[in-house]
């Protein structure tokens, strides 16, 4: 493996090709088509053997990237994060790994929740009170790191005392392992339901919208962090030119294949005296960077320029209506695969 560039790919719903992440398609966009990754594993780059695919759990590449089991992983910020807090909190070990290239997908918030608080009782008020009346605090979480790290922070600035930065991560339900302090569940899923029925104080979740929050008739009171999908190296990675250079090559085509998403190319062609009247109407709407994409010929210029295909300021349906009214012909459009602006993009 010393030769290969070591990618961790995830299994779930950033693979799933049905969900939002679908990281088949945009590898496959990129230049990197897989083999095996949509049916589970093992997967492969038939195209390019000096990449190497792990699969694995995104919850685990924070700890592959440190351990430099694998040399470059995608996942999410929160995972991440979580199992840096664990190697910090738990192995008094600092870890530094780098985010190389955000994925746009893949979004969720990190937030607190808790049963309905009394009317007019805030947030900081109730658990001030909880503070003062419970030698133990219970909480669940799917990520006990990031819920432990929040808490201390947390109590300092209700000014409670060190001496509840004691913490115990354990088995849900299981008695508690200390005598003042935190307890987190760690959870493997519902964890509206436990602190709906009363099991815990409150607890953390995972959440896009909040829709499952608010069918359980729960609050969320504080939000921790925003979370994406992304591409993350592991320290070090620069000192070995070889897969620095390959993760360059990845990275600067993954990126390409992101900045493309819905974008498509628009091709036209105009009379000379129509030319002046398209230059205003694309600088007017921004439709190029320096100067717009011009082909001269004869009689006519052909141009071609970028339009995003969700725009609702300026829909793709009127732009291209406006341009045949300004007296553009042979109008055509065509998807995007890939986009790279040039190779400042990539500086990891």
């Amino acid at each position: 493996m010393k030769d290969k560039l070591i990618i961790g790919m995830p299994a779930g719903s950033l693979a799933d090709v049905n969900r939002g992440g679908n990281l088949v398609t945009l590898l496959k966009a990129a230049g990197f088509p897989t083999k095996g990754y949509e049916k589970g594993g093992p997967t492969t780059f038939p195209l390019h053997s000096m990449l190497f695919g792990w699969d694995g759990r995104p919850q685990e590449f924070g700890a592959q990237l440190a351990l430099h089991e694998v040399d470059i992983a995608i996942g999410g910020d929160d995972w991440i994060t979580e199992r840096l807090l664990e190697y910090r909190l738990d192995y008094g070990k600092e870890i530094t790994l780098s985010k190389a290239l955000s994925l746009n997908r893949g979004k969720v918030r990190i937030v607190i929740i808790n049963a309905p608080r009394p009317a007019g009782l805030s947030f900081d008020d109730w658990l001030s009170d909880l503070l003062k009346k419970q030698k133990i605090v219970r909480a669940v979480s799917e990520m006990p790191y990031l819920f432990i790290q929040w808490f201390q922070k947390k109590r300092a600035a209700l000014g409670f005392g060190e001496e509840w930065d004691c913490y115990s991560i354990q088995k849900y339900n299981t008695p508690p392992k200390i005598e003042k302090g935190l307890v987190v569940y760690e959870s493997w899923g519902k964890t509206e339901a436990k602190v709906l029925h009363g099991s815990v104080d409150f607890g953390l979740e995972i959440t896009q919208t909040g829709s499952a929050i608010r069918n359980y008739g729960l609050e969320i009171s504080e939000e921790i962090m925003e979370s994406e999908a992304g591409v993350w190296a592991a320290q070090g990675l620069k000192n070995n030119p070889e897969k620095y250079e390959l993760a360059r090559m990845f990275l600067l085509n993954l990126y390409g294949a992101v900045f493309a998403e819905n974008k498509v190319l628009i091709l036209f062609n105009a009379q000379k005296d129509q030319v002046p009247a398209i230059i205003g109407y694309l600088d007017e709407h921004r439709l190029f960077g320096d100067e717009p994409t011009m082909n001269e010929g004869i009689n006519f210029t052909e141009f071609n320029i970028q339009v995003r295909t969700a725009d609702p300021d300026l829909p793709l349906a009127q732009v291209r209506y406006d341009l045949a009214c300004l007296g553009a012909t042979h109008i055509e459009t065509i998807p995007l695969n890939s986009c790279i602006p040039d190779l400042s993009v990539i500086d990891f």
